[in-house]
């Protein structure tokens, strides 16, 4: 069979055989991490905390990201979002402050001075985050228990707690950078996919056991799981199409004439994406729907509209929610998918759109087709991101309708792909057939890793 022959190739290539056996390895020592609880955490703790993460969509969202570290109480509690939220502020800052613009125009160094700043910042988000992570795990401990001597974190409990959840979390960025260097893929990305993925079993699992006939609330049977599996399928095809789908824009390459030899009147293609931001999007819709979250629980609001944001399946949260991923997308790719630039570089290596004007012509004209592919792009990446509320009003659990699209989907499908690409680059350098019987496989184009 061709996936045995695939298989066998890949292990006859030592470089690849060496790259995928550290990356297993790297993996597996971060996933006993998450399971290494924190200093006088106890059992009925965890379970406290495991408890009120399952209630909440937020916490099980951010739970689903740490692998099940946050609902452990474990050294990784927080993962490794403390540095993709710096390394989202950091690629901010290079798109409007000057000194950072001119950091990303020096190559490999300015990439090492950028790199540097993310792991400060991320430093500085952990010491303002752990101590929040560990108010909460004892208010919900304390909450959860009739116990007369309640959880009391002192002074230096804390400072000494967010030293450990702040090594926890730059140990983690460490195995990122170490995949990323001997293993196979891009090691951040790459552990955010091992987080997501390890709560997929035990969630695929539960939504079974919840069909059976007999079981409490159970419904439709196997074959309503059968055809949610399916509907997950369909869902993942639609997000491969959304990663991948492009624009490709004709070039044509003047032809130049030195001494006897003709260079150049070559034609090539501008891949323009039909999802240009990415993830971006939703992060940012995101990180501004949760400030009415907070409002609405510092206030204890138990009805109205404000209420209505508490509740990540209601009808207002979602409404809004895709709002934002709409507007976001064109703020994104506006920022990021300059035109203008394009248009220049184009003129400067004497190339040229196919009957449009070099210049002002071509700038508006690639702006235009911009324009046009990222209204259906950004619809259909704002109707990614609330299928788990669908999914929620259809009776399918909290945990598995998390699979159903979001940023967990979009990250799943964009590091499988990119790491496919890498085997499938492997196999050809050497050559041996691909992974696929016709075409090859294509990443994301983009820089983000997430």
């Amino acid at each position: 069979m061709r996936f045995v022959d695939t298989l066998k190739n890949i292990w006859t290539i030592e470089e690849l055989r060496k790259r995928i056996l550290v990356t297993l390895l790297l993996v597996l020592v971060y996933r006993l991490g998450c399971y290494v609880v924190l200093p006088g955490i106890s059992p009925s703790d965890i379970d406290a905390l495991a408890n009120f993460t399952n209630k909440s969509g937020l916490m099980q969202l951010l739970d689903m990201f740490s692998g099940g570290a946050f609902s452990q109480a474990s050294i990784f509690a927080l993962g490794i979002m403390p540095y993709i939220t710096a390394s989202i502020v950091i690629q901010l800052c290079g798109m409007i402050l000057p000194s950072f613009q001119k950091m990303q125009r020096e190559g490999e160094s300015g990439r090492q001075k950028l790199n540097q700043y993310t792991r400060y910042l991320t430093v500085l988000i952990l010491v303002l985050q752990a101590p929040a992570y560990l108010i909460n795990l004892q208010v919900q401990v304390n909450g959860a228990s009739n116990s007369a001597h309640p959880m009391v974190f002192g002074f230096w409990t804390v400072v000494y707690l967010t030293i450990i959840l702040a090594a926890g979390a730059m140990f983690i960025l460490w195995l990122g950078e170490r995949i990323t260097d001997r293993g196979i893929g891009n090691g951040i990305s790459f552990i955010i996919l091992v987080g997501i993925i390890a709560r997929l079993p035990q969630a695929l699992w539960y939504e079974f056991y919840s069909r059976l006939p007999g079981t409490t609330g159970g419904q439709g049977g196997l074959v309503m799981f059968i055809v949610e599996v399916v509907l997950l399928f369909i869902v993942t095809v639609g997000a491969v199409l959304l990663v991948q789908g492009t624009r490709k824009v004709p070039v044509q390459y003047a032809k130049r004439i030195v001494g006897n030899r003709q260079y150049g009147g070559q034609r090539q293609y501008i891949p323009l994406k039909v999802n240009a931001a990415g993830v971006m999007p939703i992060i940012f819709a995101q990180a501004i729907m949760f400030i009415p979250m907070t409002l609405a629980g510092f206030r204890g609001a138990e009805s109205g509209f404000l209420h209505a944001f508490t509740d990540i399946n209601s009808f207002w949260y979602n409404a809004v929610f895709f709002l934002l991923i709409v507007a976001f997308t064109y703020f994104y790719t506006a920022i990021t998918v300059r035109p203008n630039d394009m248009a220049d570089n184009l003129k400067r290596n004497n190339a040229f759109i196919p009957g449009v004007k070099p210049g002002k012509k071509t700038a508006e004209y690639l702006d235009a087709i911009m324009s046009r592919i990222t209204l259906p792009g950004s619809i259909f990446l704002g109707v990614v991101a609330i299928l788990p509320a669908f999914a929620r009003f259809f009776g399918i659990s909290q945990n598995f309708a998390q699979f159903f699209g979001g940023t967990s989907l979009l990250i799943m499908v964009g590091v499988v792909l990119d790491t496919l690409q890498q085997v499938e680059s492997h196999l050809k350098m050497h050559h041996y057939d691909g992974l696929m019987k016709e075409g090859t496989i294509k990443g994301r184009t983009t820089g983000s890793a997430y």
